[in-house]
């Protein structure tokens, strides 16, 4: 799946059928809002998806495998670049942003310097997160182009539909989508996908969030009709993956909790704490079960020491000490290493600083300087135990799911006990969110269950937790009882806007991933090319 961002020339090659009237309504209202703001319009539109995992939560910063999908739901940026020079300062560019939404998020002006981009990790921000793109998406053209390469300045609407806090990536959308309009701004005709993934994935860390990579990955690589089995070692890979056809039919239900899930703000205590947790965990396991002096392979993990290093240095060192002439398959290893984690991890309350210092051999300073300088973290003790057997559970639960999608359905007249199996898999994925990785809430808790007993197959939170969003793989002739269900005895009791009545539930189908729309005409955004123009939308 390797190759370019596609350039579209319509919203047929971007959102499914059904999406087409509403998405064309809504990039008009974009396009004529940058005309009035600017006075001029608008010369492409940046876009990049939200995303939903399928399974694989919480453990792409280890470095194992997932499985996402790309949502209609997106961030886009409507760009130009005709600033005259004469409105910028000496030895800077200018950047002039704004978002359709300005009562919540309000328009920008900044003059930055040639040589770096400010941006400040302790504050809120919104427009941190245009920054943080900007700033990786200029250190690869800078690259490609040398140290004297001089940015253009940019004017930017922005109008992202993807709920912020809601796990389903916004941040990940709006970042990518930044990184991109930059490459094209500064005269980029081709954006490789991966190039764009991997400097979306570090730039995101700029605004102090550990992220991994699936939900870059996720929001660039998508394609229509298809999920994408993303893997991050020896490199960066992602290929599209179909599932079978089922009888019942199976479908993706989203719900939003409506508990807003903010990584910024909570990192300390939640997102970064389970980063800086994973990586200890590597570092003890590999400091108590491999020969002294054992030193962890650094990774594109964001503390450059993974769980998924561990794995492999540890199986790697058995092998050779043994002689073995063939390896484990991932699947028994990955069995091993939760036997193994059981019985080297038993502090079930967690391990101090000091405990953990010991064991590595380092003092209590260098500790903090290694794992928990980088991004803020609150936290006496470190479970350890519980991060580790999460991680390597949940990416035996991702080779099970695989396995079963390749295999295909025995019956396939009747294909209700191969369904239960796929939906068993992503419950075990929320009982260990719940009990072992500790990033559910009773709210997600409450919307699983409700929707197991009104015929969900497998229910579990997405995106980081702490609230947010659920999926749901639900029978088609489920749907309406599930949705029923929730209305009932969940969403009737919360005080809600009927904005937010009508998104809290949606039917997700895979969508596509990253894309540029070139406004050449000045003229409405044309629907659809393969059909008759009467679809294209007046209003611009």
């Amino acid at each position: 799946m390797t190759g370019s961002v596609p350039v579209a020339s319509s919203l047929s090659d971007i959102y499914t059928i059904d999406a087409l009237g509403a998405q064309a309504k809504r990039w008009n209202t974009l396009l004529t809002r940058f005309q009035t703001i600017y006075g001029q319009p608008a010369e492409f539109v940046a876009r990049s998806p939200g995303r939903v995992n399928i399974i694989g939560e919480h453990i792409d910063y280890s470095l194992y495998p997932v499985l996402p999908m790309a949502i209609t739901a997106d961030a886009l940026l409507a760009v130009s670049t005709n600033i005259a020079s004469t409105n910028v300062k000496e030895g800077h560019y200018k950047i002039k942003i704004a978002n359709v939404q300005d009562a919540k998020f309000p328009a920008h002006e900044f003059d930055i310097p040639y040589d770096a981009v400010d941006i400040d990790a302790t504050v809120h921000e919104w427009t941190n997160y245009f920054k943080s793109g900007l700033r990786g998406a200029l250190e690869l053209l800078r690259k490609k182009h040398g140290d004297g390469f001089k940015p253009k300045s940019m004017q930017i609407l922005m109008d992202g539909t993807v709920p912020a806090g809601g796990g389903l990536s916004s941040s990940a959308a709006f970042v990518s989508s930044s990184a991109l309009a930059v490459m094209v701004a500064n005269g980029e005709k081709t954006v490789d996908k991966t190039e764009l993934t991997e400097l979306a994935i570090v730039s995101e860390r700029a605004v102090g969030v550990n992220s991994g990579g699936m939900d870059q990955a996720a929001s660039v690589f998508s394609e229509r009709g298809s999920a994408l089995f993303v893997s991050f070692t020896p490199s960066l890979k992602a290929r599209p993956v179909s599932f079978p056809k089922t009888n019942p039919e199976l479908t993706f239900l989203i719900a939003q909790s409506f508990v807003t899930a903010d990584k910024f703000v909570t990192g300390p205590i939640h997102y970064n704490l389970r980063v800086v947790e994973c990586s200890l965990a590597a570092a003890y396991l590999n400091a108590v079960l491999n020969p002294p002096g054992t030193q962890l392979p650094s990774d594109a993990s964001p503390l450059s020491v993974s769980l998924h290093g561990f794995h492999e240095t540890y199986f790697a060192l058995q092998e050779h000490s043994s002689g073995a002439t063939s390896s484990k398959s991932v699947q028994d290893q990955l069995e091993e290493l939760v036997s193994l984690t059981e019985k080297t991890l038993d502090k079930k309350e967690g391990y101090s600083r000091e405990e953990i210092a010991a064991v590595l051999g380092i003092d209590v300073d260098e500790l903090n300087k290694q794992f928990t300088s980088r991004f803020p973290v609150r936290a006496e003790r470190f479970k350890l135990r519980q991060r580790a057997l999460h991680v390597f559970s949940e990416a035996l639960r991702v080779l099970k799911f695989m396995a079963l999608l390749e295999q295909q359905p025995a019956n396939t007249d009747d294909t209700t006990e191969y369904n239960a199996q796929l939906g068993d898999l992503l419950n075990q994925t929320q009982d260990s969110c719940r009990d072992v990785y500790e990033c559910s809430c009773k709210e997600i808790d409450e919307l699983c269950s409700i929707a197991r007993k009104a015929g969900s197959y497998g229910s579990r939170l997405t995106g980081a937790g702490w609230g947010g969003c659920s999926v749901h793989l639900v029978p088609a002739d489920k749907v309406k009882a599930v949705k029923e269900a929730w209305e009932r005895d969940y969403y009737s009791k919360l005080e809600l806007t009927e904005e937010q009545k009508e998104a809290a539930v949606v039917v997700s189908k895979p969508g596509s991933g990253s894309a540029v729309y070139l406004v050449e005409d000045r003229g409405p955004v044309v629907v659809d090319d393969r059909i008759s123009d009467g679809l294209r939308m007046a209003g611009h």
